[in-house]
């Protein structure tokens, strides 16, 4: 990509220009340095080039995902304006709009290694399921019961359509709101494992997630964005803020798998963190 760019753009530009892009669907998003339209069209028309049987729209991302929805602003670029696409993740189809829904591709590994770890007929929470790409490739591959949650309103109508085109609705169960007052109001005490992919709330979701397990405990996946310098290890900072936190709550604990699934900024790291929980105190139960 910057050696094509090389002849559209100056030698300066095509070095800062990003390293990666999302695709999601016929559709891609890209970022570029100060948002400049100009470099960003020449990205786009390059992506069209080199994909012009698959990509056939593309946007620039002109904010950070952010909200209680978790979207992101959208700039159209080049190809067809729409942002609503179909989504297809390790055999399963998501229709999803890129702009108005939480969505990642780079989710794709942690997709498939979570569902992988979920045995038959367990009971699984998802606490931020966003369109259900989680919760359905569970479903898919244990049948089990999924109880999926999302605030967002349009990621619950995409997430519903999403059950039905998988055809998974005897086992995932959308639901609409804060999974804080989900949980809260029917899911205590329900869980063999809980999902938490937000890792701007997870943190502060934690208790909740405690709430949900099952009294003989289980497990908690927690995502979480973590700063740490050269000399740092983002994956044990993490490990450590979750210790301190579940050790004076009394909770008995082990830690599991742990990983960097991702850079995204200047020493800021995406973390998850496999949480085996086998028992809880008395204000959980």
């Amino acid at each position: 990509m910057r050696r094509r760019l090389k002849a559209r753009i100056t030698t300066v530009n095509s070095a800062n220009v990003y390293n990666s892009y999302d695709i999601v669907g016929d559709i891609a998003v890209i970022k570029v340095p100060k948002d400049d339209v100009t470099i960003a069209k020449n990205v786009a028309a390059e992506i069209m080039t080199i994909y012009s049987r698959k990509i056939k729209a593309v946007f620039m991302q002109t904010s950070a995902v952010q909200g209680d929805f978790r979207i992101r602003q959208l700039k159209f670029l080049a190809g067809e304006n729409r942002t609503v696409t179909l989504y297809k993740e390790h055999g399963c189809l998501f229709r999803v709009d890129v702009e108005r829904c939480y969505i990642s591709p780079r989710l794709l590994f942690e997709h498939k290694r979570i569902s992988d770890l979920v045995a038959q007929y367990e009971v699984v929470v998802n606490m931020f399921s966003g369109v259900g790409c989680f919760s359905i490739l569970i479903a898919k591959g244990a049948c089990s019961k999924v109880y999926s949650i999302d605030v967002n309103p349009l990621a619950y109508e995409y997430m519903q359509e999403n059950v039905h085109l998988n055809q998974v609705s005897n086992y995932v169960i959308p639901l609409l709101g804060d999974s804080k007052d989900v949980i809260n109001l029917q899911l205590c005490g329900v869980a063999d494992r809980v999902l938490m992919p937000l890792p701007e709330l997870a943190f502060e979701y934690l208790p909740y997630a405690l709430m949900a397990l099952k009294p003989s405990g289980g497990w908690i996946h927690f995502f979480d964005f973590q700063h740490a310098t050269k000399d740092e290890d983002p994956v044990e900072k993490t490990r450590q803020k979750v210790a301190m936190y579940l050790t004076n709550l009394g909770v008995s604990y082990t830690f599991g798998f742990s990983r960097v699934i991702r850079s995204v900024g200047p020493y800021w790291y995406q973390t998850v963190l496999d949480i085996c929980v086998s028992g809880l105190s008395s204000k959980f139960l």
